[in-house]
């Protein structure tokens, strides 16, 4: 049994960011300026030491690598962003690839969608367009992958390298296209491709042609897992909140808040097996995206890292089918504007980390020590 944690890599300087957010836009600056939003909301994030760091900065990486290792993550999924050729967010990545370090497991996971101003309200604002193009545009692009796939480091499920797909549903040749790059990997020397979609917001049914599907949790359940009048309550208020958008008083009402346990509750219900398509499950220490959205986030209440290492261990009991290539895959290591992540904050410190290992049958931390955050 392995645990994947999604990895995001907008903690540094682009130019399109700062043409299209300001100039310096990280993800830090959306963290760094949120506010709490009622009574006893947990607004702003604090990284512990104020370590609001770069992934520019090598030291960063491996100090991640090093804290990964120690509290029972054996792999990072880094979000890919591949715009017809086009990359962002790319720099953590390749320097990570070229130099060899950290010495640690790494797969890639596409997301695949537009960049739109959602994060404002101004979702059909498109500020980066997905296009996919054809065939030679699907050769240029499994070129770039294959050099990650050599790498001893990469993750590989049966022999396989390992790639996950965002949204396939967003592209109409999708099957077409992982067939293709099916017979490139075997063209270029690997035992096949290991190909994975996300169950998320977005999609709910398995699409043809992949290996199997991971539930990207919290997403996935409060989407399409929830009891109908708990839908139709959460619909009501994104009506409301189109309807009183001019006054933003009245629409801080219809904030979503949700119960941590409640949606846990839902995900430990349901039936792991899907029609016997291989079904990775998904874990989550938190969620509030209010960073992003404000008003119109979504913020979990009640969550606390005991109750995340039972559902952890609970999961991970779910999962285990005596495969040793099993995967749990956890939402995020560091998805701070989501309040998705493991990286230890000034108000629960190592608490996150320390339950997840706990739940893997892993003994207390030692210390930290030998994860001090750079600098």
């Amino acid at each position: 049994m392995k645990v994947i944690a999604f990895y995001l890599p907008q903690f540094h300087e682009i130019p399109e960011n700062d043409r299209w957010w300001g100039q310096g836009f990280t993800e830090w600056t959306n963290t760094r300026r949120s506010k709490p939003l009622f009574p006893g909301h947990y607004q702003p994030r604090e990284p512990l030491g104020d370590n609001y760091y770069s992934l520019l900065d090598p030291n960063t990486q491996e100090w991640q690598a090093r804290l990964a290792a120690e509290y029972g993550v054996d792999a990072f999924c880094y979000y890919h962003y591949w715009f017809n050729g086009e990359r962002l967010l790319e720099r953590p990545f390749e320097t990570m690839l070229e130099s060899g370090r950290p010495d640690f497991p790494f797969c890639l996971s596409w997301a695949n969608e537009p960049w739109s101003r959602a994060w404002n309200g101004r979702r059909r604002d498109i500020i980066a367009p997905q296009s996919y193009g054809g065939e030679a545009e699907w050769d240029r692009h499994f070129e770039y992958l294959a050099r990650a796939f050599r790498d001893p480091r990469y993750v590989r499920v049966e022999g396989k390298p390992l790639f996950i797909i965002y949204r396939p549903s967003h592209f109409r040749q999708c099957a077409e296209m992982v067939e293709h790059w099916r017979r490139l990997a075997s063209k270029d020397g690997f035992e096949g491709l290991y190909l994975l979609h996300v169950l998320n917001t977005f999609e709910r049914r398995v699409v043809n042609g992949f290996d199997g599907v991971i539930e990207l949790e919290p997403t996935y359940t409060i989407s399409h897992g929830m009891p109908i009048g708990w839908k139709v309550r959460r619909y009501a208020r994104a009506i409301a909140r189109v309807l009183t958008q001019r006054s933003p008083r009245l629409e801080r009402r219809f904030l979503d808040r949700v119960d941590y346990d409640q949606v846990w509750q839902r995900i430990l219900a349901r039936d792991p097996t899907r029609n016997r398509v291989r079904t990775y499950l998904g874990a989550f220490p938190d969620w509030d995206n209010s960073p992003r959205r404000q008003d119109r986030g979504t913020v979990f209440e009640n969550s606390s890292p005991s109750s995340f290492q039972n559902y952890v261990r609970s999961q991970l009991k779910r999962s285990d089918n005596g495969r040793e290539d099993d995967l749990l895959f956890v939402n995020a290591w560091n998805e701070w504007a989501e309040g998705a992540y493991l990286e230890p904050d000034k108000k629960h410190a190592y608490g996150y980390l320390e339950a997840l290992r706990l739940a893997r049958g892993a003994p207390p931390a030692v210390s930290a020590q030998s994860s001090t955050p750079p600098g």
